[in-house]
């Protein structure tokens, strides 16, 4: 699927859709504040047009903007569900997040309309549009590996390419949005989880090299995304060691405090970083 074959399919079933900026061309074509199409480094995901108010849902204006190399994005906010419904998209930063998100709370994940990404996938609900939903996860918050989007929010849609090179995919074009599971709307409702308090850091260890220095403070810096920043960190970190000479182990040990610094258990860091050292020594 291209990006305007995915945009035509997304207009032909109700969501309106918007340009974004395609890591295919030489600059990012991305738009607003604070953005810098010529420094842009996260290519394939800024909208190219105000999204808020520049969305359609006409084939031919569709076939007009996508005639030239654009991502496609949902415009969320804009699209109405049956019985008054607004669209709420799960956005999962690995295959089966949600998943074991609902086998944490007790629950089953009830299957919906996929997009699959270049990381996991996005699962498209309908949900009552009396609830104020926006991009907080509620309880969710240390359960849930991935984002919410709802409300003024936009997704990356099927036939979008990532910088990668990944192709954003429908895993079943016939499966539409299912209502949201009760669990899933009790769970954003609710308040988030008070973080874990936040252990004493005192910086990286004297001596190191200064990639590992920088990596370290990557870590320790982190408020969201938490394990996936201590994943990448720990896999360069050692590559970075192949080359060096520098100890496993003492790499092992900077990056574990670091992620001990932002709440994360010491089982989850050790696993973390135990995973990146398996796939840099393959």
């Amino acid at each position: 699927m291209t990006p305007l074959e995915g945009a035509l399919w997304l207009v032909a079933h109700g969501f309106p859709v918007f340009p974004c900026d395609h890591p295919g061309t030489d600059r990012c074509s991305g738009v607003g504040r604070g953005h810098n199409p010529a420094t842009c480094e996260e290519r394939g995901k800024h909208p190219a047009v105000p999204f808020t108010r520049a969305y359609t849902s006409d084939p031919q204006q569709v076939r007009q903007t996508f005639a030239r190399p654009r991502n496609v994005g949902v415009a969320i906010g804009a699209t109405l569900g049956p019985d008054d419904t607004q669209l709420l998209v799960v956005d999962s930063d690995e295959p089966g997040a949600i998943e074991a998100a609902a086998a944490k709370l007790g629950h089953q994940h009830e299957p919906t309309m996929r997009v699959t990404t270049a990381k996991g996938h996005h699962d498209y609900y309908w949900a009552p549009r009396s609830m104020k939903l926006g991009n907080g996860l509620g309880s969710l918050r240390g359960k849930f590996d991935g984002d919410i989007r709802a409300g003024n929010a936009y997704v990356i849609g099927p036939g979008s390419v990532h910088r990668s090179g990944a192709v954003y995919e429908l895993e079943e074009p016939e499966a539409p949005p299912v209502y949201a599971p009760q669990w899933l709307l009790d769970a954003l409702r609710a308040p988030a989880v008070p973080p874990r308090p936040r252990r004493p850091y005192m910086g990286p260890p004297t001596g190191k090299t200064s990639p590992l220095v920088r990596l370290v403070s990557y870590v320790a810096e982190a408020t969201t995304n938490r394990n996936n920043r201590l994943y990448w960190a720990a896999c360069r970190a050692f590559e970075h060691a192949r080359t060096s000479g520098e100890p496993d182990a003492g790499i092992a040990q900077a990056l574990l405090d670091a992620g001990r610094h932002t709440g994360l258990s010491e089982a989850e860091c050790r696993s973390t970083i135990r995973s990146a050292y398996q796939r840099t020594a393959r």
